[in-house]
């Protein structure tokens, strides 16, 4: 029996090395003191970033909150062209990151350029307050002539003023805060919806504060200083930035880059179109083309992880309507809420704190659905499909809209009253606003439940070196869905002679707009609904792998292989008597 009792202590050598492999401290960690300062700066550093998350959004809705009511009113712009540069200045935050990110990998370090950015971040809110404060009660020569600034030059600062705000911002959410600096890695797939869902939870507590208090500011108590909040917030950034001494600037692995990305793209079409000219090609994809073994310029492993990307651009490509939808909140239901009645048992609610509402749902609905998602669901199961709360959400978005529209109806029938806003005296409905409660609601639900799902497909089917791409692919798709937004208000306007988009929504049928928008929404809702199969295939397909690259679901999958093959030694009937003993 020496043999036996040789394979047995074989492998025992084998368990013992396997468990101390996985139990190993990392290099650096070998102490307690060492993993004790270790995980408090790792604490720090995620603090520090989380705060100038949160000041940078602070910033960023403090700009957003009231812009349509600035530009109707103070610079005497139609609705649309309001609703216009509202939509447009969202979308070109959400584009200047991706810009600013391609930047620092290739022409500018990544340092550096965090001064710039925080420079132009500075500049432009600093420059909004000189659009909004009354210079003729400030300046004063002798000749006791009111200095004011004309409408082309105060048009002019505030779009310098926005153009520079939304490039600090690109430079601080691509470098300071992206989300590659939360260490994602190693999260699982429940692990990383529970990061989404209380990642958005936080950002969205923050802008319902904003909405609330620096709109009524702004509106009500001193509107000319509104604009110097978000320029107070800045600050806080820049000292949270200078506490940590950038110790918070995260660098990203070079082995990818969007210049890698669209390097393989174009070439695998490149080749393509040579190879369809002269003789067919014998590849199952076309981004193959773009491999050295089938004369293109990348590696193998390039060209799979965009390949693994491409698969997302359908999931892409359905957030573009999605988005545009959402960005009614900001354009046409404020202008709803403008038009109704804001007095409220002699209190004149102001218009942005309508926002809240939308706000609300998701503030509720996240802790709701971690609490079932805790109680219901194993750590080791993900629950329900992230694609089943993407169709819910979209159809809740496509109902809103429905819904926005026969609101639109019912408010034209009460009579019209007098209100003032921002020392304008406007004719607008005597129907309450909180009439409009449902739209709000509907769109709240659908945000809460379509980004944190798409955010957390778009980090998790795709590999691990890819998946800082992919989330900017993420963001341009919605940056784009902001631009049709602008494209659809613009045409709806243009088209109908203004009947659709009205200055005076009582003279107009923008419910018409509403129930366009709903059409399209409930087709791109079918049409998503139609390949989410195979995102719920990619999906099994990763929690299971996933499952497999566990420590104790690989030592028992150890286990399991030596008794399949200790019972396989002992049942041959190859191996003689005198082997089997």
């Amino acid at each position: 029996m020496p043999c036996a009792d040789g394979r047995d202590m074989q492998e025992k050598q084998l368990l013992n090395h396997t468990a101390d492999k996985e139990q190993r401290p990392l290099p650096g960690r070998s102490n307690h003191a060492g993993n004790l300062s270790q995980s408090e700066k790792k604490l720090q550093e995620a603090i520090c970033v989380l705060l100038v998350e949160l000041c940078e959004r602070f910033t960023f809705f403090g700009i957003v909150c009231n812009m349509i009511l600035f530009c109707t009113v103070k610079l005497g712009y139609h609705n649309y062209q309001a609703a216009i540069v509202n939509m447009c200045f969202v979308g070109t935050s959400m584009l200047t990151p991706v810009l600013v990110g391609w930047l620092a990998e290739c022409l500018v370090g990544r340092i550096k350029l965090v001064c710039i950015c925080m420079f132009l971040h500075f500049l432009g809110t600093a420059l909004l307050p000189i659009v909004a404060f009354p210079f003729e009660d400030i300046y004063i020569d002798r000749r006791h002539i009111l200095h004011t600034l004309t409408k082309r030059e105060q048009k002019i600062v505030f779009y310098f003023a926005l153009l520079t705000a939304s490039l600090g911002i690109g430079g601080i959410r691509a470098i300071v805060c992206p989300l590659s600096a939360y260490n994602l890695e190693d999260c699982g797939p429940k692990e990383l919806l529970s990061f989404f869902n209380w990642f958005y939870w936080l950002i969205n507590l923050n802008s319902a504060v904003v909405f609330v208090s620096i709109s009524y500011i702004q509106q009500s108590v001193a509107r000319n200083l509104g604009f110097l909040i978000p320029f107070v917030s800045l600050l806080m950034a820049m000292i949270t930035i200078h506490m940590v001494r950038g110790e918070m600037i995260y660098k990203p692995k070079t082995d990818s880059s969007l210049l890698t990305t669209f390097g393989v793209i174009a070439s695998a079409l490149k080749v393509c179109c040579m190879r369809y000219h002269y003789f067919s090609g014998g590849v199952t994809n076309w981004l193959d083309h773009a491999k050295e073994n089938y004369g293109g310029q990348y590696s193998e492993t390039q060209v799979e992880s965009i390949k693994s990307l491409a698969r997302l651009f359908p999931l892409f490509a359905f957030q573009i309507l999605y988005r545009t939808c959402i960005m009614q909140i900001p354009s046409g239901y404020y202008l709803q809420t403008m038009n109704s009645n804001l007095n409220f048992s002699g209190f004149v609610l102001p218009v942005a704190a309508m926002n809240v509402i939308s706000i609300v749902p998701l503030l509720i609905l996240v802790p709701i659905l971690e609490c079932i998602n805790s109680c219901l669901f194993s750590s080791k199961d993900t629950g329900h499909s992230p694609t089943i709360y993407v169709v819910v959400g979209q159809l809740s978005a496509a109902l809103s809209m429905m819904v926005a529209g026969f609101s639109e109806i019912h408010r034209k029938h009460f009579p019209q009253v007098e209100q003032t806003l921002s020392e304008e005296v406007l004719l607008v409905s005597s129907m309450p606003c909180f009439h409009l409660a449902p739209q709000y609601i509907l769109l709240g639900v659908a945000e809460a439940l379509v980004t944190p799902s798409c955010s957390l497909l778009s980090f998790q089917l795709v590999p691990e070196r890819i998946r800082g791409i992919s989330m900017h692919f993420l963001t341009l798709f919605n940056g784009a869905g902001c631009f049709m937004g602008a494209f659809f208000v613009q045409t709806a306007h243009a088209g109908t002679q203004g009947n659709w988009f009205p200055h005076l929504l009582h003279e107009g049928k923008l419910e018409r707009f509403f129930f366009f928008l709903a059409s399209l929404m409930t087709v791109n809702t079918l049409g998503f609904w139609t390949i989410a199969h195979r995102y719920d295939n990619l999906n099994q397909e990763y929690t299971n792998e996933f499952r497999g690259s566990l420590p104790e679901e690989k030592l028992l999958k150890h286990e399991k292989a030596i008794k399949h093959y200790g019972s396989v030694l002992e049942s041959s009937p190859i191996l003689s008597p005198m082997e089997k003993t």
